[in-house]
């Protein structure tokens, strides 16, 4: 076995400021997280207690297995948005009857659980990983359908919903869905749509159109039940599969509903008797510097995340600020790449293209460990071909077909964030530390920039130069970039899966990589043409 040593000191000075930085970043994370929890506050979510109503997470609890674990999906989903944090949706994949299922659960304490534009773009996520890790798909549903003021946001893209369930069940990956309250106008296709549908009797209300809309179009007087209630759905339009007496009954159905699936997952299951890491995961709250400028030794990561701590390393000694190497994690053999000091220069950009093709070669998934500030810049470099071999290590990542899973633990500046497998490039899973930060440049850098083309045009054009003005453009912006780069603003607008706390790493990387043996894992056999 190779394994990794540590220069990790738990008592040392530099390691308490680090875990204290941290500490401090995880602690403003659980803040953001609790208002995702609150749903729509104490008020609305006792009226919906008081008409016998479980809230969506405690749905999701009662149809998984008993304490099995489940992984929430963009849980900070419209942070920093005109809408609730959370978007009025709950999305993750949990295990049903011993079949790992994707699932989705509107939030009715949240405006009644209409959709605005940050829930439609959330349950499109969570039906890209149904349909890319081939996981059922479980809905429960409970929605007044399109949150009317941001109609406009949601009526055009919103049909890619009913375009994915059809495309779901055509690629033989099952579909369900649970109507506990509501589920109107456009929100009747889920059910509609649907391979399979359980209505709570005398809860349900699955229409095109409610009692007044019917009225305004055709004059004709009818009430819920008659309209769309679960016994007329069971009994004469023959929308409802079966009919559950209440909430808990339909959460039985369902799951007898996935037991009867017979699904079979090609791929293995986690290996119980995988050996954990020879290092203590709590160490990883010390290892990345509050200030992203101090560069970290990932290696040090590896070895937390990693079965046995066990990490047979590839070209150590070429292109030394990239660590290339392979390693198994819960049982699971996996290529990893993790940015040792930040920069990527061409040897770097080489060993990953070469790296990555022997993982396509062998059909193992990549695992991308992020802490770059991009690729090198300045004339030697540009003589030196690094717009080429940075291309080189683009295209393999673009042209790659095993899985990839992402985890931004520092800097993701520019093309570098793409050379790592950004969220453009499609990772089957992206997850961000607290401590980690993505632009198309450090804050400083970018501020700099226009600060230089700003003093570039004056001297052009024969104009003095306003220092103090500069000054407060160069404070604004760094600010501006500043927050725009945090894991909490990218992952509100869901280019990540979720912010996590780092000691939950290995945890939520095995859950990933058991999710995504559901479908083959196949590496690339032809590439597009490299420029040499």
């Amino acid at each position: 076995m190779t394994v990794l040593p540590t220069r990790v000191d738990p008592a040392g000075p530099e390691y308490a400021e680090h875990r204290a930085a941290m500490l401090a970043k995880l602690a403003d994370l659980d803040a953001e997280h609790a208002k995702a929890l609150a749903g729509g506050g104490p008020k609305y979510l006792e009226r919906h207690r008081k008409r016998g109503k479980l809230p969506a997470r405690e749905r999701i609890e009662l149809l998984v297995d008993q304490d099995s674990p489940f992984l929430e999906l963009s849980p900070l989903a419209a942070w920093g948005s005109d809408h609730p944090v959370g978007a009025a949706l709950v999305t993750g994949i949990g295990v049903i009857e011993g079949v790992e299922c994707v699932i989705t659960a509107n939030d009715p304490t949240v405006r009644g659980g209409a959709s605005n534009p940050w829930t439609l773009r959330k349950a499109l996520r969570a039906n890209e990983v149904a349909l890319r890790n081939r996981l059922p798909l479980v809905n429960l549903v409970e929605s007044g359908g399109a949150d009317l003021p941001s109609q406009k946001e949601i009526f055009i893209p919103g049909g890619a919903l009913f375009r994915d369930l059809t495309r779901l069940s055509a690629a033989g990956i099952p579909t369900v869905a649970v109507v506990f309250g509501n589920s109107t106008a456009g929100g009747a296709y889920v059910p509609g749509m649907s391979d399979h549908t359980v209505l709570v009797k005398e809860r349900a209300k699955v229409f095109l159109g409610g009692p007044p809309l019917v009225k305004m179009a055709t004059g004709e007087e009818a009430d819920d039940e008659s309209l769309g209630g679960a016994e007329m759905h069971a009994r004469t339009s023959g929308l409802a599969d079966h009919v559950a007496t209440d909430e808990a009954d339909a959460l039985r159905i369902a799951r007898r509903i996935v037991a009867r699936l017979d699904h079979r997952k090609p791929g293995p299951d986690p290996d119980p008797l995988a050996e954990p890491p020879k290092h203590d995961e709590e160490e990883l709250l010390g290892i990345v510097p509050g200030d992203l400028k101090v560069p970290f030794d990932p290696r040090e990561v590896i070895a937390r995340i990693v079965d046995g701590s066990d990490f047979d390393e590839f070209k150590p000694l070429y292109g030394t600020s990239l660590a290339t190497g392979w390693a198994r994690l819960h049982g699971y053999p996996v290529g990893i790449l993790a940015n040792a000091q930040g920069v990527l220069f061409s040897q770097e950009s080489q060993k990953a293209a070469q790296f990555i093709q022997l993982a396509n070669q062998r059909n193992t998934p990549l695992l991308f460990l992020h802490n770059t500030t991009g690729y090198m810049v300045g004339k030697d470099y540009e003589q030196g071909g690094i717009i080429k071999h940075g291309a080189m290590m683009i295209n393999a990542v673009a042209n790659s077909t095993v899985p990839h899973l992402s985890v931004l633990m520092g800097a993701s500046y520019g093309a570098g964030h793409y050379g790592m497998c950004g969220r453009a490039f499609e990772p089957r899973f992206l997850f961000a530390w607290p401590s980690a930060k993505s632009a198309v440049m450090g804050p400083q850098q970018l501020a700099g920039v226009l600060s230089i083309v700003a003093r570039q045009s004056a001297a052009a054009k024969g104009q003095p130069y306003d220092e103090d003005a500069d000054a407060a453009i160069r404070a604004m912006v760094e600010q501006q970039i500043e927050a725009e780069s945090l894991p909490v603003f990218l992952s509100g607008r869901l280019y990540d899966d979720g912010v996590i706390d780092p000691r939950d790493t290995r945890t939520v990387l095995g859950l990933c990589l058991s999710a995504i043996h559901n479908a083959p894992v196949e590496g690339a056999r032809g590439y597009g043409v490299f420029r040499l």
